[in-house]
């Protein structure tokens, strides 16, 4: 399995941390690219830089590097995680603006009928935010709204990151423990 894992500036950088730390575990590739307010983020949040950020990925791409692998097509991969998602990402990729890796990345896995999930991360929501979900959940995006639920009793922050993390691999099939599904707890 190949996965490519986008972070972007939006806030809880801790799920795209934790989404990569799960995946290197699983020794699943991943293709990491990463916004410049994500990179932010991540050290503001986290405590990280972007190499120790990078540690955690099989490959890590320059943002502004529009000839990497991961821009084109015929570069295979499962599908595209972007966890954490501004909204500047989400409105970037629901109209087709392909300025940066990460947007193209994302463009390029709609076109190829790959999976793209997007972890959503604003609040409130704007008329103009929901206009540009729908839009992408019409293209067969899947829209995750960064709000874990509380229902198998989380005791600790990691407990309510493994939810999201846990939901966000339930989207590609791929098995893990990181929380028990309703009806079994």
């Amino acid at each position: 399995m190949k996965i490519i894992v986008g972070v972007s500036g939006g806030s809880c950088a801790i799920y795209g941390v934790a989404l990569l730390q799960v995946l290197k575990q699983l020794n699943i590739e991943t293709h990491l690219v990463v916004s410049t307010m994500g990179e932010y983020v991540v050290q503001h949040e986290c405590g990280m830089n972007l190499e120790e950020l990078s540690d955690l990925a099989s490959v890590t791409h320059n943002n502004k590097d529009l000839a990497a692998p991961i821009s084109s097509g015929s570069f295979k991969t499962d599908g595209m995680i972007i966890i954490p998602s501004s909204m500047r990402t989400l409105a970037a990729v629901a109209n087709g603006v392909s300025d940066n890796l990460l947007t193209r990345a994302a463009d390029v896995v709609i076109k190829e009928k790959r999976k793209l999930v997007m972890v959503a991360r604003e609040t409130p929501l704007s008329v103009i935010h929901l206009e540009n979900m729908l839009k992408l959940a019409k293209m067969g995006v899947i829209i995750m709204p960064a709000s874990p639920g509380f229902y198998h009793h989380p005791e600790t922050m990691e407990d309510i990151i493994s939810i999201m993390v846990g939901r966000s691999l339930d989207q590609f099939g791929i098995d893990h423990q990181l929380f028990k599904p309703w009806g079994t707890v």
